[in-house]
């Protein structure tokens, strides 16, 4: 695909996907919703980690409500159906680690678009905004499963009634993300942590993420026989033998990957 309102390369494993209309604040259009899709898709397919992030000063402000392609289409049923669950869906169901680096504002569909990733890494003046109540709509794009899986109930109806913004420190504390980190030390952090993902254990990276996911469904022993089976495998597997070995050997170990 030729990409044309995002950039999409993969460097020694790790795939980096960059919302790229800072001029618009990388709102979402129909186009950039395709394209985020297609190139999660292949991060999954080609790359051993991937990075959402924004261009320019915004993450994502959500919805472009100036798309020349939706303009007109009040069917936000649809959109939401055809457009953003397959994108929500590529970035929550890709095979490797992903994070989002969230450089600054993220908001509405933005805002549940970042939360799609495993891990959320966000820039001290970054924020988080649940606007839709604002404009006489829910939270969609995934925002009313998103937010109480990741801050409980009371948090949640908070964040979605008043749509106030949640700052990226606060967002910290509430366990909405992983970790906030200083401006100036923000793209060299993320890339470290990505790079650390890119390098590491692919198999067991990706038991980490089935199990835990399952576990919100799961009776204690039935996640314990989960834990058995995975860990099963993960035990007979090439990745544990050199992790053994190194650290025996003391020194770094080198998984083969996928």
């Amino acid at each position: 695909m030729e990409y044309q309102t995002i950039t999409y390369e993969i460097t020694d494993g790790l795939a980096v996907v960059t919302l790229n209309r800072p001029d618009k604040m990388n709102a979402l259009t129909s186009q950039m919703r395709a394209e985020i899709a297609y190139a999660m898709k292949d991060a999954g397919a080609n790359a051993r980690a991937a990075v959402l992030t924004g261009a320019g000063g915004a993450f994502c402000t959500g919805q472009d409500l100036s798309d020349a392609s939706s303009a007109g289409d009040l069917d936000l049923e649809r959109t939401l159906r055809d457009e953003y669950l397959p994108m929500l869906e590529a970035v929550y169901d890709c095979p490797v680690p992903t994070i989002s680096a969230v450089n600054g504002p993220a908001a509405g569909a933005g805002a549940n678009l970042a939360l799609a990733a495993d891990v959320v890494i966000a820039a001290e003046s970054a924020y988080f905004l649940q606007a839709f109540a604002r404009i006489g709509l829910m939270p969609d794009a995934g925002g009313t499963w998103f937010l109480p899986h990741k801050v409980g109930l009371a948090k949640a109806m908070g964040a979605a009634l008043f749509a106030d913004k949640i700052s990226a420190r606060q967002a910290d504390e509430w366990g909405m993300i992983w970790e906030v980190v200083a401006d100036d030390a923000f793209d060299a952090h993320w890339r470290k942590r990505a790079a650390y993902l890119a390098s590491g254990p692919s198999k067991a990276f990706g038991a980490i993420k089935s199990s835990i996911r399952g576990a919100f469904g799961a009776t204690l022993p039935d996640q314990l026989l989960t834990e058995a089976h995975l860990q099963g495998e993960l035990g007979r597997s090439r990745d544990f033998m050199e992790g053994v070995s190194s650290f025996l050997e003391k020194r770094p170990a080198k998984f083969e990957g996928r």
